[in-house]
């Protein structure tokens, strides 16, 4: 399993601001022209996994380094397009990217179409909804918060309900949502190769074959009033035998049976969404994957005061059986804890702009596994300083 490298870089609902745009009107609609730059200067310690026989979590790291210093980032151009008629309404976004890799990637590409206050259907690139909210997630590193190669043999694994949330490498996914009041149901499909979940295609010290596509639903439901946020949801792939390996007999594994089920409740003191920030704004989550052989669990909280937010984050992951041939399977099998603390602290308005704002962040990690599996505890921590400039 995974413990490798991830910096989550969305911001909670209380730190950011109105983004500027340029709207043009056309006879086909609104377009709306806008950005952000994200740079982040990086300190943190080496990736070391829990346990397996390899020796760095990523092809292009030097398990020699004691800690990781790193500048990166991204610019984002984005272009929304929107047009009402009546009731109804359709249009699309995409946001191209620009990281100091000297790549160009893409965050949402996205068509909608729906009828206001009733119901949407959504296709393409984008995230479905966040059943596990970090808060102001400056810097926070592990395994479990992307879409794809969030697995990785002899890594902890942080499930956090987002497998089939969306924004894949390798395929796209298709929304309905129905509205009635205050409730809200969403039903995201996500259809791909399944294997793109794990790190090199491994699983339990086997090779994955991908068969077929995979098939997720993920169906949400929420309520919201002013103050209190509550969504239940659950994911599955529906597809069977769409990837697995062949035994030592040639028997056919399958091991594409993965169920997740979370549950996530925030509360704001403002009795109002828009002004969360201006007060106390509390997330509770907690989710449950159960997959072949394996069962994950993951809670976590934070609270977000003013500019300033506090997390915790406990995983344990049960291992019950992992491919003898690969290495010995006492290294991988058992149950493995992770203790995640992590902080951050924006500093709003700087030099006197409204749109550029500097977060400060901070995490540390435990990783322990039982005793009787040998001495496994391991320490990870890490800084950021973060630019985040709107326009």
């Amino acid at each position: 399993m995974k413990y490798a490298p991830l910096a989550v870089s969305l911001c909670c609902l209380s730190s950011l601001p109105a983004i500027a745009s340029i709207d043009f009107d056309t006879p086909q609609g609104n377009l709306k022209l806008y950005g952000d730059v994200e740079f982040n200067v990086d300190v943190a310690s080496k990736k070391r996994q829990l346990t397996s026989t390899k020796t760095q979590a990523v092809k292009d790291f030097d398990a020699s380094d004691i800690n990781r210093w790193d500048v990166n980032g991204r610019i984002l151009i984005g272009l929304d397009g929107r047009r009402d008629l009546d009731q109804y309404y359709a249009g699309f976004t995409v946001q191209p990217l620009a990281d100091l890799s000297g790549k160009m990637n893409l965050d949402d590409a996205a068509f909608f179409f729906g009828e206001e206050a009733n119901w949407q259907l959504k296709l393409g690139r984008f995230e479905a909804y966040d059943m596990f909210p970090l808060g102001q997630d400056t810097f926070i590193e592990y395994s479990g918060n992307t879409a794809n190669d969030i697995y990785d043999d002899g890594f902890g694994y942080i499930y956090m309900m987002k497998e089939a949330r969306g924004r894949s490498s390798d395929g796209g996914s298709i929304q309905l949502i129905k509205e009635l009041g205050e409730v809200k149901f969403e039903l995201n499909t996500m259809i791909k190769d399944g294997t793109t979940l794990f790190y090199d295609d491994n699983y339990h010290g086997y090779k994955l074959k991908n068969d077929k596509n995979v098939v997720y639903l993920r169906p949400v439901v929420s309520w919201r009033n002013d103050d209190i946020a509550i969504a239940a949801a659950a994911e599955t792939n529906v597809v069977k035998d769409a990837y697995g390996y062949y035994d030592s007999n040639g028997k056919w594994q399958d091991q594409s049976k993965r169920n997740g089920y979370g549950l996530t409740m925030s509360w704001n003191s403002e009795n109002n969404w828009s002004k969360a920030n201006e007060g106390m704004l509390v997330n509770v989550s907690v989710a449950y994957m159960d997959a072949d052989q394996e069962t994950d669990f993951t809670a976590g909280t934070n609270i977000n005061w003013q500019g300033f937010s506090i997390g915790y984050i406990f995983a344990n992951n049960n291992i019950k059986h992992y491919n003898t041939a690969a290495t010995d399977p006492l290294d991988l099998i058992g149950k493995y804890r992770i203790h995640t603390v992590n902080a951050s602290y924006l500093i709003p308005n700087v030099m006197g702009m409204d749109n550029f704002n500097i977060y400060l962040g901070t995490y540390w990690s435990k990783l322990e596994r039982d005793e009787s599996q040998g001495d496994g505890n391991e320490n990870r921590y890490g800084a950021r300083v973060r630019f985040k400039y709107f326009f």
